[in-house]
Formats: C-alpha cells, sequence, structure tokens
C-alpha cells in the first residue's frame, strides 16, 4: 500500500511513522508512507489560509495549494484509480470504527488530507473525489492526530505487520472488548492474577477469556452487544 498524507506539518508525523510497528512495516515493504508539505505549493510571501466568506471567527484552507498538491499526487484529471482513496479527516464525517479500518486497508493507495483552522474550503469535494471521517465528537486544531490514528489502525490490520493471532483476539475484532490481561509477578501489592491463567489448563483459560470479554463489553460497551 501507498499511503500520502497531505498537511501542514509534516514533522508531526516523522516520529511516528518512522518507528514502532508502522516503521517495521515499511521496513518489510508492506506499506509506503510519504508526506507532503502543503507549504511547498503555497505561493512565496502568501498564507494557506483566509478569511471565511460571510464572516465569521476562524479561517478556512484555501483551495489552490491543496488542488494543486492533489494534481502532484493524482494527475491533472484529479481522477482517484479504483483500489484508492481519498480521505478527509471531519467531525462531519461517519465515525472511524475497526470495520473502516479494514476497509481501508484493502486499498493499493491512501491519500489523507489534513484540514487545519476551521474547515477546508467546501469546493474541494466538488473537485475531488473524497468521503470524510470523523475520529470522534470532538474538534480537533487540525486533522494531523485523526489521520495518523486512521494510519496506525490501517497498517497494523495490514498482513505481514503483527501476527495474525494478535489482530484476531483484539477489542472490536469479534465484536465485543478484549479480556482482561495479567503478566508477571503474580503477586504485585496484594492483588493477584487470577489462579485460571496460573493453571495451565487451556480449556478453563479459554472459557475464563470468553466470559471476561463478554462481562467486560456488558459493563463497559453494552452498545457493542445490541449491534448487528
Amino acid at each position: 500500500m501507498q499511503i500520502d498524507v497531505v498537511t501542514l506539518f509534516p514533522d508531526f508525523f516523522e516520529p511516528i511513522v518512522t518507528g514502532s510497528i508502522l516503521g517495521r512495516a515499511q521496513a518489510k515493504g508492506l506499506v509506503r508512507i510519504s508526506l507532503h508539505d502543503l507549504w511547498r505549493y503555497v505561493p512565496s510571501g502568501e498564507r494557506a489560509d483566509d478569511a471565511p466568506y460571510g464572516g465569521g471567527p476562524g479561517m478556512v484552507l484555501r483551495l489552490g495549494p491543496l488542488i494543486t498538491c492533489m494534481e502532484a499526487l493524482l494527475g491533472k484529471d484529479l481522477i482517484v484509480p479504483d483500489g484508492s482513496a481519498v480521505i478527509v479527516p471531519s467531525p462531519s464525517g461517519r465515525r472511524f470504527g475497526h470495520a473502516a479500518a479494514k476497509e481501508l486497508a484493502t486499498l493499493t493507495r491512501l491519500i489523507l488530507v489534513c484540514g487545519h483552522y476551521e474547515a477546508i474550503d467546501e469546493r474541494f469535494f466538488g473537485l475531488v473525489k473524497g468521503t470524510e471521517l470523523s475520529l470522534g465528537d470532538f474538534v480537533l486544531t487540525g486533522g494531523e492526530i485523526a489521520a495518523l490514528a486512521f494510519v496506525d489502525a490501517t497498517v497494523r490490520l495490514m498482513p505481514g505487520a503483527i501476527r495474525p493471532e494478535s489482530v484476531e483476539s483484539e477489542s472490536f475484532c469479534s465484536g465485543r472488548l478484549d479480556w482482561p490481561h495479567f503478566t508477571r509477578p503474580a503477586l504485585f501489592r496484594g492483588l493477584p492474577v487470577p489462579d485460571v491463567l496460573l493453571s495451565g489448563d487451556h480449556e478453563r483459560i479459554a472459557a475464563w477469556r470468553e466470559e471476561s470479554s463478554h462481562a467486560r463489553t456488558s459493563s463497559r460497551r453494552p452498545d457493542l452487544l445490541s449491534e448487528p
């Protein structure tokens, strides 16, 4: 997969996309993550943003630099090829979740366009076939944090990025939360690890994990149990 991130702040991404799982996935050749500095497409001496038509608070990310950058990525016709997607992080989009991450992980190319300030010029979507995705019902100062979350959640689902058994047993994969986890020591400040996990009885352990997953989901995220 090729992932392109369009942003005014490429340095924000650098230490994350080059380290940990994202870095290893790139080293394995599973994905290539390219950062595109939007300032390169802003004419010298000009601003990246401007005041909104109609007045009001905040500033709007200008259309010219964005489209020039997108032309460099997609070509002058701005056609998004099959197997590719342009995603704009935005509170106006559908909520991003595990299912959306699985969809993105099947793409051959993903282009993330990070807005900043109040918004991006709405005419962007009249020129580029893009989709808005929301990280949650809150507002961030820009799309960078959300874009990084999208990239991380997507890449780790790609075959070879992490061990398959780790992905298969995670929260949301089965529609429920993961079970509680423990590691050594078996007793810490008076708090013990559940005896069943020390028993060596794999059948009992599997049953405990299944029951614990259901109980945790029922207590913390009952909405997941009601979803089809």
